[in-house]
């Protein structure tokens, strides 16, 4: 059986990642971190992780102050955002500058996520 991608999910609400979680869990291994600074250290720890997907409003540190302080040690990895929030300029920014490669606006459809992350897969060359 082929070994299913890893995919980091960040988010501070535990209702959400159990959800994304649930959703995400037939095709790929979902690891979760309820923080910018978990993930962080996850990352670290597992280089196999390619696609990392996070909130943008999160105590401590927001998401895009993850995905910038991810993007310094891990630029190789595919980095999207999933949130409640309609994109803003910051957002239409980070997209442009292909800092984020994808918005996802809650709720979002799984068929959707699914198709975008396959896509960012194979645009990895695996």
């Amino acid at each position: 059986m082929k070994e299913r991608k890893k995919v980091l999910y960040v988010d501070d609400e535990p209702i959400n990642l159990l959800i994304l979680k649930r959703i995400l869990d037939k095709k790929y291994e979902v690891i979760t971190a309820e923080s910018g600074h978990e993930a962080l250290s996850i990352l670290e720890e597992k280089a196999e992780i390619e696609l990392i997907i996070s909130d943008l409003k999160m105590t401590g540190m927001s998401g895009m102050e993850f995905i910038q302080e991810a993007q310094k040690r891990f630029e190789t990895k595919k980095y999207f955002v999933l949130s409640s929030y309609t994109i803003n300029d910051e957002m239409q920014k980070a997209l442009d500058n292909k800092i984020i490669l994808a918005y996802f606006e809650k709720p979002a459809e799984a068929a959707h996520i699914d198709k975008v992350l396959q896509e960012n897969i194979n645009n990895s060359g695996n």
